[in-house]
Parts: structure tokens; C-alpha cells; sequence
């Protein structure tokens, strides 16, 4: 789940941001298990013994004879503290690229140790809901419904991104920088829901811990899980494509995941065809619910957690009351349901509403606006998720050499006109090719700079969960080449055959005279510096 999540989240952040979505993910997971389990199922058990008495034993969880004791106490807190860290870590797509790192992770001690213990106490631990009637049987709203409102309320509190709106309220689109990482995310942690709900349903210690739990209950999970997650990517898919004209690749990724969501809390009591109408309407509510939180709450939840786990665990808790959705054994109470939603609902906006209320007060909520545009990677981690030129050329006798064996001399016919600064813009992808180029004409010095520009290549319009934008600006690389005993039109002549592909865009090549030039280290000057 939390590789799924990782790369989910990952893809839908800008390229700045990536490493900062990553260390959260695993910081979420190592902090936040360790507090569970010091702390956070004592919390759980307490909140259980308000309403069933105090028939527990309190820090019970480190006596070894519970690895065996109550059909097995062990593994019942991993799963705990697997759906804890789920919950947590959905809090971080909602709250991407603005947030200090050490207030995200205050948050998810507190929510570990208090805000979903809270919630386990008065559900799964027996207490005053589940005694009411209510019930999840994964987590739709338990631990999806919590991380889904914890998300929408801490991007509320957090405020939107630099140039998220306008000031006149218009909303700018800001793409993620990678849609394959965003599918690749969704498609593992739609394997691993199987674990979450039929590992579940399967309940491998029961009974006398060998007999595994039953195989048509464990079948039943596993259909209507796989049916819900289906018509979760066709419902969200089919409204995109009513919407837009055109089937948004990021809303059937998110839908599918939507309608995992809303069959999490029934899938081991309904009937096949109510996985396909939950799960469908779970992904068909998912571009409207994200359009009416952007546009309307102006709200900034960059991975869409609440349309995705909040809206969509409210929705599969509250449907699976309506009658006819489950077997014909089972009745379930549409009041339970609503009250639950209501409590586990309130209890989650205001708790997370107080953690995130109080950094804000303090003015420790959310990164400086020059580390903001700067990006998290750098400015929370010192690293560069993509330090796109490589590793750079050794030398070797004296002359450049690069990594295919091909020297690259140092000097050459003299340049008329003295220094010269031979400027190319270039396809990204040709980057490579330029290198050599200008490594068999001899010229071993040069910058290069990622820029977006221009001029003859056509704009596209290009679209990000839904919303279209215009792509005019294209991403190019920058190469500067300042010659001084290399002939200038020579340098020109490299970049532009090794660029070449005979498409709009290919890009240009200028040759400007260089006034002076100064090296630092020795203070030559002129020619001699270059």
C-alpha cells in the first residue's frame, strides 16, 4: 500500500517535489508504527473500555503471550497499524508541496498515537458505535473516510499553493510532473487492496490459529472487490468523458481507486451487483466532488484525497444500508450508518482542524515562499530528485574523455573575432548527441540549462484531472559553449547537426562575441582565461 501511495503521490506532485512525497511516505510508515504501537492501541483499548467496561489491560499489547492470546493480538495490531498509516499517509497527497516537514510529521504521531486510535476505540475495539450497529468491514470510512476529511481539512487550513488562484478567484492548473508514476501507483495499490480487504476476510489466525477464515467469505471479498475497482475506473472515465470530451487518464486512475474505497466498508455482505453500482458511483462522483472542492471551496488538494478516500468512504458506508445491496442474511442500520459517518467525520475534521490550527499559530505550518518555488526537495532534504546531465566526464592524460572511450582535445585552429559564445537551444532528448558533437570538434567546456521557450513548434493543449491548459511554452535545454581558439561557426555547425531531426522544434543555434572573460581561480584575462 504505501509503495502505491508513494509513487501515486509522486507522480502528481511537481518534479521539485518528489524526493519530499517520498521521505513523508516512509517517514509516515517508520514514526507512525512505532507510535501506534507504543501508544496508540492503549488509546484504543481505553476509548473501547468507556462503553464495554475496563476489561482490558493497559501497554497489553508488549506482553508476548498476546502473539497467541485473543485469536492473536499481534496481528491484530499489525493490521491496525497498517490501516493507521493508510490514514496518515493520505493526508500527504492532500497537503504536497507547501508543507514543513516536521509539522506533517507532529501530525501523523498525533493521529497515530490519538485521532485514529479515537476512531478504532469506538468501532473494530467494541465501543459505543459498533455496540449502535455501526459497520465497516475494511475501513471505507474508518480509515479511508479519516484520511480522506483529515486531507481536506489540513489543505483548508494549510492554504493553496503559489499561483493556485488568481485573484480573482480563477483556478490555474499546476500538472504533475509524471502521469506513468501516478498509474503505476494506482495499479500497485490496487494489488495491494487485496491484502487490505481479503487479507481482511481471510483472518489467517482463527479458531485455534491454523484454520484459515472462510473460503466463500473470502471469495465473496475478493469479487466485489474487483468488480467495485472496475466500474470505479469506468464511472470516473465515462463523467470525465461526459465533461471534457475526453477520458482523463488521471480521473479513470483515481476513479479506480475511488471505487476500492467505497466497497472497503461492505464488501464481505453485499451482493455482486451492488459492488458495481457502489463502485461505480464512487468513481462517477470523484471529477465532480474534485471540481466543486477546487472551484467552489477553493480548496488546494493536489491528489485529490478527499473525492478519492472521503467523499467515496462516506458514499460506500451510507449505500450499503439501502435495501437489496446486501445478502438477504444480513440487514444493516441506515441510522448506525449515518450517526457513525457524522461522529468519526466530526471527531476527525476538529481533532486535525486543532493540530493544524495550532502550527499555523505558530507560524510552523508551511515552508517559505522562496523555498515554495525553490522546491521541497532542496529545501526540506538538499537533494535533486533529478539531476538530469549525469555524471560529469573524467579526464584522463591530460585530455577529456568521454565515457564511450572518444577523446576530446583541448585547443584548435584560432577563432576570428576572439572569444565567442556559441548559444544552442535544443530537443532535451538530443542532449546526448550534442555532447559528442562538441566533444569531436574539441570544444570540452560548456553550461547547460533546462528553459520552456517558443517560437515555430505549435502550442498543444493539454489537460490535468479534467481541467484544460495551454502548453506553449516547451521544455528545451540551453547549451552555451564559450570558444576562444575553436572556430566558433565549427561549434555551431555540431550542435546543429547533432540536434537536427527536420521537425518544428528542433530548435536554434546563435554565435554572440564575448566582450571578456575572467577566470576566477588564476585571474587570467581574455583568451587566456577561456
Amino acid at each position: 500500500m504505501h509503495a502505491g501511495f508513494a509513487m501515486l503521490e509522486a507522480g502528481q506532485v511537481r518534479s521539485k517535489n518528489v524526493a519530499n512525497q517520498l521521505t513523508k511516505n516512509m517517514l509516515t510508515w517508520s514514526v507512525g508504527v512505532t507510535v501506534f504501537f507504543l501508544l496508540g492501541v492503549t488509546v484504543s483499548k481505553v476509548v473501547a473500555g468507556l462503553t464495554v467496561g475496563p476489561s482490558f489491560t493497559l501497554f497489553s499489547v508488549f506482553d508476548a503471550s498476546n502473539a497467541v492470546a485473543d485469536g492473536g493480538g499481534w496481528v491484530n495490531w499489525l493490521f491496525g497499524a497498517v490501516f493507521a498509516m493508510t490514514a496518515a499517509t493520505i493526508v500527504s497527497g492532500a497537503v504536497a508541496g507547501r508543507m514543513k516537514l516536521r509539522a506533517y510529521v507532529t501530525y501523523t504521531i498525533t493521529l497515530a498515537a490519538i485521532i485514529y486510535p479515537v476512531v478504532l476505540g469506538f468501532t473494530w475495539g467494541e465501543g459505543f458505535l459498533y455496540q449502535l450497529g455501526f459497520t465497516d468491514f475494511a475501513g471505507g470510512m474508518i480509515v479511508h473516510g479519516v484520511g480522506g476529511l483529515a486531507g481536506l481539512t489540513a489543505a483548508y487550513i494549510v492554504g493553496p499553493r503559489l499561483d493556485r488562484y488568481n485573484a480573482d478567484g480563477s483556478v490555474n492548473v499546476i500538472p504533475g510532473h509524471s502521469v506513468s508514476f501516478a498509474v503505476l501507483g494506482t495499479l500497485i495499490l490496487a494489488f495491494g487492496w487485496y491484502g487490505f480487504n481479503i487479507g481482511t476476510a481471510a483472518t489467517p489466525l482463527a479458531g485455534d490459529g491454523t484454520a484459515l477464515g472462510a473460503f466463500a467469505g473470502v471469495g465473496r471479498v475478493a469479487l466485489t472487490t474487483t468488480l467495485g475497482m472496475a466500474a470505479g475506473a469506468m464511472g470516473a472515465g465515462l463523467v470525465a468523458l461526459y465533461r471534457t470530451g475526453k477520458v482523463d487518464t488521471l480521473y479513470v486512475a483515481n476513479g479506480m481507486l475511488a471505487g476500492l474505497v467505497g466497497i472497503t466498508s461492505n464488501t464481505d455482505i453485499i451482493v455482486w451487483p451492488a459492488a458495481l453500482l457502489i463502485g461505480g458511483l464512487a468513481g462517477a462522483q470523484l471529477p465532480i466532488v474534485f471540481s466543486f472542492v477546487e472551484k467552489r471551496l477553493k480548496i488546494d488538494d493536489v491528489c485529490a484525497v478527499f473525492p478519492v478516500h472521503g467523499s467515496a468512504g462516506v458514499l460506500g458506508t451510507l449505500l450499503v444500508a439501502v435495501p437489496g445491496m446486501t445478502v438477504s442474511s444480513v440487514s444493516i442500520d441506515p441510522v448506525a450508518q449515518v450517526v457513525g459517518v457524522l461522529v468519526i467525520g466530526g471527531w476527525t475534521v476538529l481533532a486535525t482542524a486543532g493540530v493544524f490550527g495550532a502550527f499555523k499559530l505558530l507560524g510552523e505550518i508551511r515552508v517559505s515562499r522562496e523555498h515554495e518555488l525553490e522546491g521541497l526537495d532542496i529545501s526540506e532534504h538538499g537533494v535533486d530528485t533529478y539531476p538530469e546531465l549525469g555524471k560529469p566526464e573524467t579526464v584522463a592524460d591530460g585530455g577529456w574523455v568521454e565515457s564511450n572511450g572518444v577523446v576530446r582535445p583541448d585547443g584548435g585552429r584560432p577563432n576570428d573575432g576572439g572569444i565567442k559564445l556559441v548559444m544552442g537551444f535544443i530537443r532535451p532528448d538530443k542532449l546526448s548527441d550534442v555532447k559528442q558533437g562538441l566533444a569531436e570538434v574539441g570544444a570540452p567546456s560548456l553550461t547547460v540549462t533546462n528553459v520552456s521557450g517558443r517560437g515555430s513548434q505549435p502550442a498543444k493543449t493539454g489537460q490535468w484531472r479534467g481541467e484544460e491548459y495551454t502548453v506553449d511554452l516547451h521544455q528545451k535545454v540551453k547549451v552555451e559553449c564559450v570558444v576562444a581558439d575553436i572556430p566558433a561557426d565549427e561549434v555551431a555547425a555540431a550542435i546543429s547537426d547533432a540536434a537536427h531531426t527536420d521537425e518544428k522544434g528542433d530548435g536554434k543555434v546563435f554565435v554572440l562575441p564575448v566582450d571578456e572573460a575572467y577566470q576566477i581561480r588564476t585571474g587570467k584575462t581574455g583568451t587566456d582565461a577561456v
